[in-house]
């Protein structure tokens, strides 16, 4: 009995004591709040002891092509004991938080230093460091009968970096190109811009990859991110008239003579005209269709900031979003750029978004009217693949541009169009 009792006894005391530690736990989970972390690196020697009290606000925005990174930070200097750092000195910064370590964000360059005061505070602004000497130099050349792929590997090869180039825009032809008085960095801009594609250069590779492709600069598939509204602190969202231009027009010369000559996407009830003149139809045509499709990804925009800042986080990834409104977790999101802001408030992750289109080959051509049917694509939650859905004959079907987020809003999109079509609406 005795022995009884004295068990009874320690099974209350072991009972209480894990109820006593359960308790203690979801208290710590409730009352938790991570603590964001630095490293900053100039010129080779990590200043962050140094600065860590000293920091006021810390800014990193990453964006996708040749547009330069920019990092920001500002400093107290009160007690005027800190060096103000020399211009193009190197800076590199890692982010992220104490229970998850640090994420490598990249190498900058100082380019701009002020002192200002009182209170005294010194403002650091650096550009990424990946744009190599002499890309911004103006030159003159001259390509004939090339391909892209061709292009892009001759100016990789003269800033000795490594040239990644997606294959399909690879083998696009380009007869004739003049590069007069324009830097490389403008050229590799204006071709990607000619083929809706992004030129970058990053860690030591050249790319050219068209957009939304979502890879790495080695070519390796980003991740897609799934977002709900629990995630977020604050969001904005705007649709604009995806039916403001009806169609795109570029020039060309037609050969051996100075006529020139209209290529046309869509048709021309409220056109928008570019202003460069092309050597040839096809690539007046490329043109057009490349600003077509940046219409159509620019027809909603969302800016969506983060509760807890993700480091991991950059530019041409694709999201999925929950529980804010139809019209945001219909379709799938592509980033356009990143701000990682470290500040008293925390960290946080700023986004700026626009719809990602689907990877339909016929998605730019625009056959105009007669329509019989309707079709769609959307991303396949488990594979990551995307799958068709249509609605109504597809002799000659209207191709809705967005990538749906899902086989129902798919389904509900053709649905909808097909209804207008019938209709006449």
């Amino acid at each position: 009995m005795i022995e009884r009792l004295a068990g009874l006894a320690s099974n209350t005391a072991r009972a209480l004591q894990n109820g006593a530690q359960n308790a203690a736990d979801q208290y710590n989970r409730a009352t938790h709040h991570p603590r964001p972390i630095y490293r900053l690196v100039v010129n080779g020697q990590d200043i962050t002891p140094k600065i860590e009290k000293r920091l006021l606000s810390l800014s990193l925005t990453d964006n996708r092509g040749l547009e330069a990174d920019q990092l920001d930070f500002s400093l107290e200097d009160h007690d005027g004991q800190l060096a103000i750092p020399p211009r193009r000195a190197a800076v590199q910064l890692w982010l992220g938080w104490q229970d998850t370590g640090l994420v490598y964000k990249g190498s900058y360059i100082v380019d701009e230093v002020e002192h200002s005061g009182a209170p005294d505070i010194i403002s650091i602004r650096a550009s990424s460091a990946d744009l190599r000497a002499g890309l911004t130099r103006k030159r003159e050349r001259s390509w004939h009968s090339v391909t892209l792929a061709d292009i892009i590997y001759t100016v990789a090869s003269a800033y000795s970096l490594k040239p990644v180039i997606d294959q399909v825009l690879g083998k696009i032809p380009v007869p004739h190109l003049d590069q007069a008085d324009e830097s490389d960095a403008n050229l590799l801009t204006r071709l990607a811009g000619d083929h809706d594609a992004i030129s970058s250069v990053k860690a030591g590779h050249l790319l050219l990859m068209p957009v939304g492709a979502s890879k790495t600069a080695s070519g390796i598939d980003l991740p897609h991110i799934t977002l709900t509204r629990r995630d977020g602190d604050g969001h904005r969202w705007m649709e604009a008239d995806r039916d403001a231009y009806t169609g795109v027009r570029a020039h060309y010369y037609n050969d051996n003579s100075a006529e020139r000559l209209d290529a046309i996407i869509g048709n021309d009830d409220n056109i928008k005209t570019l202003r460069h003149v092309y050597t040839d139809e096809q690539s007046a045509l490329q043109a057009a269709r490349a600003e077509w499709q940046r219409l159509q990804r620019g027809a909603a925009t969302l800016s969506y900031t983060l509760a807890l800042g993700r480091p991991d986080l950059i530019p041409e990834m694709t999201y999925s979003l929950s529980g804010i409104k139809q019209e945001i977790s219909d379709t799938v999101w592509l980033a356009k750029s990143v701000t990682h802001s470290l500040s008293d408030s925390g960290y946080l992750t700023s986004l700026e978004l626009e719809n990602q289109l689907a990877d339909d080959p016929d998605l730019a051509a625009l056959v105009e009217g007669g329509y019989t049917g309707v079709l769609a694509w959307y991303r396949d939650e488990k594979t990551g693949k995307q799958i068709k859905v249509t609605e109504g004959d597809q002799t000659n079907p209207k191709r809705l541009s967005h990538l749906y987020a899902s086989k129902h809003s798919a389904e509900r999109a053709v649905k909808r169009e097909m209804g207008r079509l019938v209709s006449g609406a």
